[in-house]
């Protein structure tokens, strides 16, 4: 005689809650449209995420907001404040030109 339920599992035990970092699917699909602007985004980067920051960071708050996820403060999750960071493409691309440049010479 099994002693758990139809797949094995112990009845009467409570659940454990998941660990940091594994979080609810999104069955409603309440934030597709900020996890779709996020995927599109890293997409026309070529993948790098540093330039699509704040469309992950949106997506993470809207999970918040659903209770989706565990509520945390922006910057333990290693965000810092947005206004802070110019992820414009004009300002990265003068980031990359100045370290292309020659040096003056003196």
């Amino acid at each position: 005689m099994s002693a758990g339920g139809a797949f094995g599992g112990n009845r009467g035990v409570r659940p454990v809650p998941p660990e940091k970092g594994v979080f609810h699917l999104d069955h409603l699909h309440e934030c597709d449209l900020e996890k779709k602007d996020y995927l599109a985004c890293l997409k026309s980067t070529g993948f790098q995420s540093e330039r699509c920051c704040q469309f992950s960071k949106k997506y993470l708050e809207c999970r918040m907001e659903r209770n989706l996820m565990a509520k945390q403060d922006m910057s333990e999750l290693g965000f810092r404040n947005l206004d802070e960071v110019e992820t414009a493409p004009d300002k990265i691309s003068r980031l990359e030109s100045s370290t292309n440049e020659p040096k003056e010479k003196k």
